[in-house]
């Protein structure tokens, strides 16, 4: 048979931990998805990710992989000849090894149990795939939930124990709260299992689409509030908008530019307890035009106040001679 390098097609060591192996394969299954990759080998790059994970991820397989030593990718090579009695191979006793035994194969069916089919032939009972899909909402979907119509090609075996994609058109249900970099499991709802072992699950990867307003960081919100100059001066009693409807917000008096103005409550609900906070951003806006009358009580101003914005420089300057 061919060897085929697993740890190289996820990309890390052969001592690896498990936590590394799925963040690399996640990773990568985003990467080349054939419904979201733009790569020209996306399909069977995904397929080689794929089948690299599913052996992995198991211990027993790993360890099985492991035994094999390690060879150039598409070596010919045999197992040890103890490998195949040790771990119990598919293929039957005083069966031998092959060059058309593919190493995919090989490991798809490690571990497997045994059931018998048409004729007492002896078939293996494989669990469906795990799936992996990117869901991008808007805030506001965050906010109050959401239900999103998916199309998917769920990966199956088919009679012969062939993995194979198999459309399917479901609803699934994201929870208000939902936030960036959130993984949303649904189980059973990945790829079929073969002759009797469990279905795959499906994992909703969940990101926030650009906000023409908010910024989301957790499940706290914030946005930019501008101000006119005496507004921030004298402070003033503004409208602001949140996911959950406009309400009134205090400003006081002496506000100044970058000052975070919190709402308690107006942010994202979490999913146990209060929703988090809404923080308006302050920023002074100036006219881009000003009236005669208006340079005139600008004038007014500047001549009467003795507030001198640049202070500090010159304090600083003095100390540094």
């Amino acid at each position: 048979m061919q060897y085929k390098d697993y740890y190289a097609a996820l990309g890390v060591a052969r001592d690896a931990s498990e936590e590394q192996i799925k963040q690399a394969y996640r990773k990568l299954a985003r990467k080349y998805h054939p419904d979201v990759s733009k790569e020209p080998d996306a399909e069977a790059k995904f397929k080689e990710v794929a089948e690299a994970y599913q052996t992995l991820k198991d211990r027993e397989k790993r360890a099985a992989y492991d035994q094999l030593g390690k060879h150039r990718p598409g070596e010919d090579f045999r197992p040890p000849p103890d490998w195949q009695q040790q771990w119990q191979g598919p293929f039957g006793e005083g069966s031998s090894f092959s060059e058309q035994v593919d190493l995919g194969d090989l490991f798809a069916h490690l571990g497997g149990g045994f059931a018998r089919g048409a004729g007492g032939r002896a078939q293996m009972s494989m669990p469906g795939r795990d799936f992996e899909v990117a869901v991008p909402i808007s805030i506001e979907e965050a906010y109050g939930g959401t239900h999103i119509d998916l199309d998917l090609a769920m990966p199956e075996y088919d009679e012969q124990g062939r993995l194979r994609p198999v459309p399917q058109a479901f609803r699934a249900r994201i929870p208000k709260g939902a936030t960036q970099g959130q993984r949303l499991r649904l189980a059973g709802k990945g790829g079929r299992g073969f002759n009797g072992g469990r279905n795959g699950d499906l994992y909703l990867d969940i990101s926030l689409r650009p906000h023409p307003i908010y910024r989301a960081n957790g499940h706290d919100l914030y946005l930019d509030l501008p101000l006119a100059p005496w507004e921030a001066v004298l402070g003033t009693s503004v409208e602001v908008p949140t996911p959950g409807g406009a309400v009134r917000l205090k400003v006081p008096p002496g506000t100044q530019a970058g000052q975070q103005l919190r709402l308690p409550g107006r942010g994202l609900p979490r999913p146990r307890g209060e929703a988090a906070d809404l923080y308006a951003v302050v920023s002074i806006v100036l006219p881009r035009e000003a009236s005669d009358r208006e340079r005139t009580l600008y004038r007014e101003l500047g001549e009467a106040s003795s507030f001198n914005p640049r202070a500090h420089l010159s304090e600083e300057g003095s100390h540094a001679h």
